[in-house]
């Protein structure tokens, strides 16, 4: 019953930085509670009906915000403690997750409250953890732990796994380009990898020594940006050239940037989980400019975030159980 409540190669270039003026971008940060105490909503997800989808990864549930009424709802799953990550919403509007805990892949029907499983059959890969869809329909994850990389094939239920080139890289956030090719960071060590949809060959790119990328985005012009976790910078790869930029984040070393995302005008944003309040941080890429802002309940870890196509942002704030809407205007 869900319940219901209203509420290869690389070049690396460092580059300095400018804070511009704080009237460029206008900002407007919402939050709703999660109404299931310490649920811990992990990631977010934009349904094509434009609500605010989250897991509750501590209430084994997935949630859905309707951003104009503040409505909130959350689905229970099948299997108990399945430790719902990452998730991501099909053409049809079903709801795709990660059961972290689990070893699974489900999928929700929102009409029904149906949930389906797809077992994953390789004990290795015990902890699937983000999502994303090609523009084929081929759901694509990450296997952290289990150090692989996964495709599935809604049509059949099928499930293939690759492992990474790299021991122990932990495969972590994961994106797709524009000619259908996901590229995953590798936050056990300083790479990002790019797999070949036909074949799922993996190709490595090295970044600076010493670098975590934890999440990352693709812009419009196939450019992959990524979050440095553990040095505090923002980071840029040409896959074309193998040339890294980077940039170091507006909070400092210890910063920890994390969540991220690109809008469809180039902006990248992201999230500092290091400092407090956390922030979200707007990068212009043409500009090398940053601005930032608080997030008002302090964020306790913004640990992904989505661009919606009116280019706001969806966040999940899982320290102080709340998701938001990060809401963006020019003068």
């Amino acid at each position: 019953m869900l319940r219901q409540w209203l509420l290869t190669p690389v070049v690396l270039l460092c580059v300095s930085i400018t804070l511009s003026h704080a009237a460029d971008t206008r900002v407007v940060i919402r939050e709703w509670d999660v109404p299931t105490p310490n649920s811990r909503p992990h990631d977010p997800a934009a349904g094509p009906d434009g609500s605010l989808w989250f897991t509750g990864q501590l209430s084994n549930t997935l949630g859905r915000l309707n951003p104009k009424t503040g409505e909130i709802k959350e689905f229970p799953l099948k299997t108990q403690r399945s430790g719902p990550h990452g998730l991501v919403a099909d053409k049809e509007g079903n709801i795709w997750y990660t059961g972290n805990f689990g070893a699974h892949i489900g999928k929700l029907n929102p009409k029904t409250g149906e949930v389906t499983e797809y077992r994953i059959s390789d004990s290795r890969a015990r902890d699937p953890h983000t999502p994303i869809f090609d523009q084929k329909g081929i759901l694509w994850f990450t296997v952290q732990r289990g150090n692989f990389v996964g495709r599935l094939d809604p049509q059949t239920g099928a499930i293939s796994l690759k492992e990474s080139p790299t021991p122990w890289s932990l495969p972590y956030g994961i994106v797709v380009d524009s000619q259908g090719s996901p590229f995953f960071c590798e936050f056990g060590t300083n790479k990002i990898a790019r797999i070949n949809p036909s074949t799922m060959e993996i190709v490595e790119f090295t970044l600076p020594e010493g670098a975590r990328p934890r999440r990352i985005a693709v812009t419009p012009d196939d450019l992959v940006y990524y979050t440095d976790y553990a040095r505090g910078y923002l980071g840029r790869l040409d896959p074309k050239t193998g040339r890294v930029e980077e940039w170091r984040s507006p909070g400092g070393a210890k910063s920890q940037p994390y969540g991220v995302t690109a809008t469809s005008d180039g902006i990248v944003w992201y999230s500092e989980s290091g400092v407090h309040p956390n922030t979200i941080v707007r990068f212009d890429p043409k500009r090398k400019s940053f601005q930032t802002w608080p997030i008002p309940s302090g964020g306790g870890v913004i640990r992904h975030m989505v661009a919606t196509p009116e280019r706001n942002l969806y966040i999940a704030a899982s320290g102080v159980n709340k998701v938001g809407v990060v809401e963006t205007t020019q003068p």
